[in-house]
């Protein structure tokens, strides 16, 4: 239960971070225009953002403008498209695997290894995708501070963190969160398994040494050759009434020093 509890966790972790991290992709506000100096007091608001820049005017009015030519932007911001598109895409391939691997859904069989398989590479995907979603966020993050503490850069030309930088980050690590938790379940079944499959399909789990009611549990050796043939126990019980009947007319066996009678090699005992 414990670890379908960390499933359930990780799998809610990775499709919160991987909605934080499309929100992040899509949103302009990555960089935000600095207000210092003589920005101060200004009507007009720039932002940027992996797709577009905007522009917000003290009026109300907001206007945005996609970039128009892809090869004509700085190698950094392609390379940060790059890496989040493909972290959104890793997401999408972890939510599925996740989904197919957790205990709660019934889309495999739950006591095979495949389904423990699945669920660990949906965290291990999630992993990755936090690690991608990452990069970006962290490299812009230090290339903005860098470039607002240059002295010879102007201040209208100065950016500071935007908040798709912060949901970035905080989508980033709930998504490698999610991952971690979603693999240490998975390890944890392995080791402990997740039980076997009763002939009518119920999982039960594997206990050593429990018997029903009413079994005997000690180990009894039976000297009849009829056992290593496939006999069933009621033809081996109908056996033993027919060769106990034929001694006991033939009046060729005699119970001597308290000894249990036998019959046909069989332990009387064995059947009480």
């Amino acid at each position: 239960m414990a670890s379908a509890a960390l499933e359930l966790m990780g799998f809610i972790l990775g499709l919160l971070g991987m909605l934080g991290t499309l929100v992040a992709t899509v949103l302009p506000y990555w960089q935000i225009s600095a207000h210092i100096g003589s920005n101060i007091v200004t009507a007009v608001a720039n932002m940027r953002g992996l797709w577009m820049e905007c522009v917000y005017q003290s009026t109300g009015a907001f206007q945005c403008e996609t970039y128009n030519s892809m090869l004509a932007l700085s190698s950094d911001l392609q390379a940060s498209r790059a890496l989040m598109v493909i972290s959104l895409v890793l997401s999408i391939l972890a939510v599925l695997l996740a989904v197919l691997g957790m205990q709660c859904t019934v889309c495999l069989d739950s006591s095979g290894a495949l389904k423990s398989r699945m669920a660990g590479a949906g965290g291990s995907l999630f992993l990755a995708a936090g690690l991608l979603a990452l990069i970006p966020v962290s490299w812009t993050t230090h290339e903005v501070v860098q470039t607002f503490y240059q002295p010879n850069v102007p201040a209208s030309m100065k950016f500071e963190l935007g908040e798709c930088l912060y949901l970035g980050l905080a989508s980033a690590l709930i998504s490698m969160l999610g991952g971690g938790l979603l693999s240490v379940s998975c390890c944890e079944e392995r080791d402990g398994g997740r039980g076997r499959r009763h002939g009518a399909g119920l999982p039960y789990p594997v206990v050593a040494g429990v018997s029903g009611a009413g079994v005997r549990t000690t180990s009894q050796t039976y000297r009849n050759p009829t056992l290593q043939a496939g006999v069933g126990p009621t033809s081996r019980g109908q056996t033993l009434v027919r060769s106990a009947s034929g001694s006991s007319g033939s009046n060729a066996q005699r119970v001597q020093g308290g000894k249990k009678p036998t019959a046909a090699g069989y332990d009387v005992t064995g059947y009480v």
